[in-house]
């Protein structure tokens, strides 16, 4: 069961810690079942209650996973082992096409914005007690929203688009609940579930979005949330159409207890509409609890951890007492700064939109040709169904293209590898399409629909 490692403490939170300093060391890898709690306690000479809690410690921070009779036994992969750390080094030459970054040449200038809110905080330096957020920018987004077909409601101001889905799920939910999120998705926020001690359940989608059907099943198993990616997918490229939102509406229409989240972190970068699941075109919110997340990061730059969070006022309401208690607040001066951005428009979204549609329409042209279905329909990546992931990742690192490994993102989907062609030129998509079309034809396969 543990080899040759004894566990050792004789409180909950000293055996919880060794436990997980195991795993994050290698001594327990994953898969390793633990010893039933009543075994512990005897070996440790300790109350099986005490070893009770410290399991409910390891599995609420993302350690252990329990299945009733079958026991507990170290997640496949813990917290302590975050999916961002599967990297592939890139050898000198080689294009790494893995990192999921914008064109830095496509992100506006800073400076003339920062000098802006800078000259603006020198004049009100911001103190304790002062509003947490830039009404220009609240102005901005409220605009933005309303244009879009979103219903009302209140917004904040977070640091990005994970602190803003994190907040919401830890004030919303408890520990052992499930969460329907897409599959393939979004690694940070599978590694981020259950590291809140929630359970992912797998919603499989195409390039339209979740699949009503399996939506619905995962809704049915007791997921008490749903996170659904509006557009630019990652890593997939999906976007919500108006007829897939209408039919994803209708689901959750009948669980009006769902906790509903809408990842827009596409927003300013993308040319497809964005279509609401919160409520329909009548404005009539879909679910109780909903909220809508867009985030600064992919348009004007990461390091500006700034995003919108729209939503029903006792979502917002919890979401702001919880961050009084820790940030406080996300910088002013940042949050002015990209309202200077929005407002000028540094970046403009047609052009921006257009360039990375351009590169990925290239990428997916050119496998076509070649016999090979991608997926891309908007956003920064391309999704590529392949029979293996690790041979095919390794055989294009030796034709100097370095892409992700679809286990960054995959709970049950079947294999694949995702092509950030963010500032991959059109000229260049041919080559890597037939590089890769030969990695594959001397694997003896063809590549599959997701």
């Amino acid at each position: 069961m543990l080899g040759d490692y004894r566990i050792k403490g004789r409180r909950a939170s000293e055996i919880a810690a060794d436990v997980e300093h195991a795993v994050g060391t290698g001594e327990l890898p994953p898969g390793t079942a633990l010893p039933p709690l009543r075994d512990l306690a005897v070996e440790l000479g300790i109350n099986p209650n005490t070893v009770a809690a410290a399991y409910r410690l390891l599995r609420d921070r993302g350690v252990i996973e329990t299945a009733g009779r079958k026991g507990s036994r170290i997640r496949q992969r813990p917290v302590t082992a975050p999916r961002d750390q599967i990297r592939i080094p890139v050898p000198p030459g080689a294009r790494d096409l893995s990192a999921g970054n914008p064109d830095t040449a496509l992100l506006p200038a800073l400076a003339p914005a920062l000098a802006v809110a800078a000259a603006v905080g020198d004049r009100e330096p911001v103190l304790y007690g002062h509003s947490p957020t830039d009404p220009g920018l609240l102005a901005l987004a409220r605009a933005a929203f309303r244009a879009d077909g979103a219903p009302d409601g209140a917004l904040a101001v977070c640091a990005g688009s994970l602190d803003a889905i994190e907040r919401i799920l830890t004030t919303q939910l408890r520990p052992g609940d499930a969460v329907a999120v897409e599959d393939p998705g979004w690694g940070s926020l599978l590694d981020l579930l259950p590291a809140l001690g929630l359970r992912p359940v797998p919603v499989r989608l195409d390039d339209e979005g979740p699949l009503p059907g399996s939506l619905a099943d995962a809704l049915a198993a007791g997921a008490r949330a749903a996170v659904v990616t509006v557009r630019a997918q990652n890593p997939t490229g999906a976007v919500l159409t108006a007829d897939r939102a209408a039919e994803l509406r209708a689901v959750l229409a009948g669980h009006p207890a769902t906790l509903l989240i809408e990842d827009d972190h596409g927003h300013g970068m993308v040319d497809q509409p964005y279509h609401s699941l919160s409520a329909g075109p009548d404005g009539v919110p879909t679910t109780g609890r909903w909220a809508v997340v867009r985030s600064a990061a992919k348009a004007y730059g990461p390091d500006l951890r700034v995003s919108l969070l729209l939503g029903e006022r006792d979502t917002v309401d919890r979401v702001l007492g919880r961050q009084r208690l820790d940030t406080g607040w996300v910088s002013l001066l940042l949050q002015r700064t990209f309202a200077e951005l929005w407002r000028t428009g540094a970046a403009p979204v047609a052009e921006v939109a257009a360039a990375y549609r351009a590169r990925r329409d290239a990428l997916i042209a050119a496998l076509a040709a070649h016999g090979i279905e991608a997926h891309g329909a908007s956003g920064l990546n391309v999704w590529v169904p392949v029979p293996e992931e690790s041979g095919v990742v390794a055989a294009l690192v030796q034709r100097g293209w370095v892409v992700a490994p679809g286990a960054r993102f995959r709970l049950q989907s079947p294999p694949g590898v995702r092509i950030t062609t963010a500032d991959l030129a059109p000229r260049e998509a041919p080559r890597l399409a037939a590089d890769l079309a030969a990695v594959l034809e001397s694997a003896g396969s063809r590549s599959r629909l997701i």
